[in-house]
């Protein structure tokens, strides 16, 4: 249930409300928003009297929510959400960002040179893998923390944020000072332990959609995540598995427009994984931009065709720097800013 409280409500009247909502058996996540505050009750509501909550002071209106996602829905903060990092970079709302780095840390002078890169060409976030959950068990795993250390060391003598994958929850302590944003990858979307931890942190998670997850199971997983506590989750459209054997996976340009529709949690668009393939790296990224993605995450590579992982899919430096210029003109031409 929501119950949306006046514009002017004051903080007696939300805390008698809050009140009422507990002793009705429910937990209530609150959100204050521009111009009003809103209340979500998760839990047993199909018996609660909803009429009770309309008549008291300072409240709006009030209403059930059928969908199965409670705090991912857009009726918990229509408004939209901006997820904020401690630089002040704000995901969400009108600017796009890019965040791009190779999908896995090999050295310290692959880290510098695409951090020095990515930050001239405007982008925000180094992302980089330290931990990679590879389909082969013989292929490259990842460096592990002094990875992280070394992306950590670039990313900050180049004022950017950083972006990486967990894959289990023995890992979070360890990744916390390394790292900005935790990326749960398609093969964790449904890791609901690794997901409930992660609700207990305060810090951003950016959640990517499995490999046959439809839209309404990513929305559940966010909804792990953000009933723990911890509301500031990006989604990650990358790409799904369809019988089409020309790509990769297939990247679904369309959950873009609908996750902004059912949910106001921002999206990122992953035309890397989408595709498979630099050559088609470009086209999509652009498409997502116009779409409304909130950010692009791409892999780069000074030396793409010999990277430890995912080598076909990730983009030459120039060839990411030539991406950003179109991606800022077509941001621009839907009335946003790059």
């Amino acid at each position: 249930m929501i119950v949306a409280m006046q514009e002017k409500a004051t903080e007696e009247q939300i805390d008698a409300v809050i009140d009422a909502m507990v002793d009705s058996g429910v937990n209530v996540h609150r959100t204050t928003g521009a111009y009003q505050t809103i209340l979500a009750g998760v839990g047993p509501t199909a018996n609660v009297e909803l009429r009770k909550f309309e008549l008291l002071p300072g409240v709006l209106y009030v209403h059930r929510i059928t969908a199965p996602y409670k705090l991912a829905g857009r009726a918990f903060r229509p408004e939209g959400t901006q997820v904020e990092f401690a630089n002040g970079v704000k995901v969400g709302g009108d600017h796009v960002h890019v965040m791009a780095g190779p999908c896995s840390i090999e050295t310290r002078e692959q880290m510098f040179e695409t951090a020095k890169r990515v930050k001239a060409a405007g982008g925000a976030f180094l992302r980089g893998g330290a931990f990679k959950p590879r389909s082969s068990p013989y292929a490259f795993q990842g460096l592990g923390i002094p990875g992280l250390e070394l992306m950590r060391e670039a990313a900050d003598a180049h004022g950017l944020l950083t972006v990486s994958e967990v894959m289990e929850i023995a890992q979070i302590e360890p990744m916390l000072p390394l790292v900005d944003c935790f990326q749960v990858g398609a093969r964790n979307m449904q890791n609901f332990n690794l997901l409930r931890e992660l609700g207990q942190m305060r810090k951003p998670v950016l959640l990517k959609r499995g490999i046959a997850a439809t839209i309404e199971e990513l929305l559940l997983s966010s909804e792990y995540i953000m009933s723990g506590g911890n509301y500031d989750v990006i989604l990650c459209e990358r790409g799904i598995r369809t019988y089409e054997t020309s790509t990769r996976n297939t990247m679904d340009i369309s959950a873009i427009p609908v996750l902004k529709k059912l949910s106001h949690l921002p999206v990122v668009a992953d035309p890397s994984h989408g595709t498979g393939r630099r050559d088609m790296v470009a086209p999509m990224a652009k498409a997502a931009v116009a779409a409304g993605a909130d950010a692009i995450l791409v892999e780069v590579h000074p030396n793409a065709d010999k990277a430890a992982s995912d080598a076909a899919q990730t983009l030459y430096l120039d060839q990411f720097e030539k991406l950003v210029g179109e991606l800022r003109l077509i941001a621009t031409a839907v009335g946003r800013s790059f």
